[in-house]
């Protein structure tokens, strides 16, 4: 998947808002849905604001620059 150890991350509750972030869900079902996405208040819009996902991330890091 290429997301690296979850160490690396950080836990979804520390995320800024208004900023690109990667993230991903990690629990029992493993590590999925690992993806750039901005955080709005409670909810977690693409980059560019067209749509927010239906499920709550659980970690995040800070995304690379293109």
């Amino acid at each position: 998947m290429g997301s690296g150890a979850v160490s690396e991350w950080r836990l979804i509750d520390s995320a800024p808002e208004g900023v690109v972030v990667n993230t991903i869900i990690s629990d029992a079902g493993g590590l999925r849905n690992e993806q750039p996405l901005k955080r709005k208040g409670n909810l977690w819009f693409y980059p560019d604001m067209s749509m927010y996902v239906y499920y709550q991330p659980t970690h995040w890091k800070e995304a690379k620059p293109l």
